[in-house]
């Protein structure tokens, strides 16, 4: 099957999702395939308990990474994939069984897209979201309480000892090996009116010519 990969990366915060559900919208489900790393973590048991006791989820070995790379192979050899979506012990969030159906185009979504060599390597474009720290903190913010339920003191405590130390080591040195970086601090809607005429383009070049007699 052909297929054309996208990473999509940057800080939590900066607008992965935005991004996404934007693309997403301007093309039919068939054609169009996102695997998000959201969904790859690990137990909260195999998780790393920091000097307070508090779960560390923005570390690289959060991530099953292997299973990460499994399922993207799998899609992009034509393969149908079903993962348990994860709801980050959320006890409000019932977590529903997610169907990837390949497509043509595959956006793989995360913050380690990008540092796993082997996911890295499949990527045909690979896309580096960025933001002021105070716009990423104010919307990881918003998220972190609507969807994960953290109180406001957790997701603080862990913007400032988990988060930005993990961004300033592992995430920002990806943005140099970036083949495009999108500054995302209010919107981007002309950077996604680009992106998504530029992806028409190749899906027509990629889909079958179909012959009429």
């Amino acid at each position: 099957m052909l297929t054309y990969t996208i990473g999509i990366t940057g800080g939590s915060g900066s607008g992965k999702t935005y991004l996404i559900e934007n693309l997403s919208n301007q093309f039919k489900p068939e054609e169009i395939c996102l695997i998000s790393q959201d969904n790859y973590y690990r137990s909260r048991e195999e998780q790393v308990t920091d000097e307070k006791g508090v779960k560390n989820f923005d570390l690289p070995n959060a991530i099953d990474h292997e299973r990460f790379y499994a399922d993207l192979m799998k899609l992009k050899s034509g393969q149908e994939v079903e993962k348990l979506e994860y709801t980050f012990n959320n006890p409000n969030a019932t977590p529903k069984t997610i169907v990837l159906k390949p497509a043509p185009i595959i956006i793989v979504e995360g913050i380690f897209v990008q540092y796993f060599n082997e996911i890295e390597n499949e990527l045909d474009l690979k896309i580096f979201l960025e933001a002021k720290d105070h716009v990423k903190l104010s919307r990881r913010i918003r998220r972190d309480n609507e969807q994960r339920g953290y109180d406001l003191d957790d997701v603080l405590y862990r913007y400032q000892y988990h988060v930005m130390p993990v961004y300033e080591k592992y995430i920002e040195p990806l943005k140099h090996s970036s083949d495009l970086v999108i500054p995302n601090n209010s919107h981007f809607d002309r950077a996604i009116e680009v992106l998504v005429l530029s992806l028409k383009a190749r899906l027509q070049y990629m889909m079958p010519v179909v012959h009429t007699k």
